[in-house]
């Protein structure tokens, strides 16, 4: 059998997605940094394994596999992780939810583009934090409301996690490194705590990596 290999970062959350999805499936697999604050995902040797120069890159049974989404539907499909309802419309509601993390947050926060704002803002650490106070919040308060009261849900959409779930716990990360509130969002901080006492979820923390 082939290793499993995690090119990733550690405060990285496309990598953080992957690894609670990795850990979900028992997965075990070797970690390799690539480290973000280096350029390392620059070096010809990174460009290899992601000619867009991002993390994670995961080597799994035989395959390189890249964007955390693709690699999460992978080892869900693969592992039998059942983290999109199999009923049509309930799997595009929750692919929606997630996408609202994935896809319209998470791209405008990420570090190339925090560099960037610094650069224009002249490292003005007000400013960038500005910027990512202005993206994170409006984003989890929409993503709070399409979630709605869920009735007897203890995770964002049933009693097990779910795409959502490991979308929303490395942006609510990031909330908290960038001093934004959410605490006004009762059923975030609610799926917060929960997925916090899991195990899959614990080790796939930055401060755990």
């Amino acid at each position: 059998m082939t290793e499993t290999v995690l090119f990733h970062y550690w405060r990285s959350s496309a990598s953080y997605r992957v690894r609670i999805a990795l850990n979900l499936a028992h997965v075990p697999y070797r970690a390799v940094e690539v480290d973000l604050q280096n350029d390392d995902q620059r070096t010809p040797e990174h460009l290899a394994r992601n000619p867009q120069g991002f993390v994670p890159v995961l080597d799994i049974d035989g395959h390189r596999l890249c964007q955390s989404l693709a690699i999460v539907d992978y080892l869900d499909q693969t592992r039998s992780l059942s983290l999109l309802p199999a009923e049509p419309a309930a799997r595009a509601q929750l692919l929606a939810l997630a996408q609202i993390l994935a896809i319209d947050i998470h791209p405008i926060c990420n570090l190339q583009v925090l560099r960037h704002v610094q650069q224009i803002c002249s490292d003005n650490t007000p400013q960038t934090q500005d910027w990512m106070q202005r993206f994170i919040r409006p984003g989890l308060a929409a993503f709070a409301a399409a979630l709605g009261s869920e009735g007897d849900a203890v995770f964002c959409c049933g009693t097990r996690p779910s795409l959502a779930d490991i979308c929303l716990i490395p942006q609510l990360y990031n909330a908290r490194r960038w001093g934004v509130r959410y605490d006004d969002l009762p059923r975030l901080c609610e799926i917060e705590d929960r997925c916090n006492q899991l195990q899959a979820f614990q080790d796939a923390h930055p401060d755990a990596v």
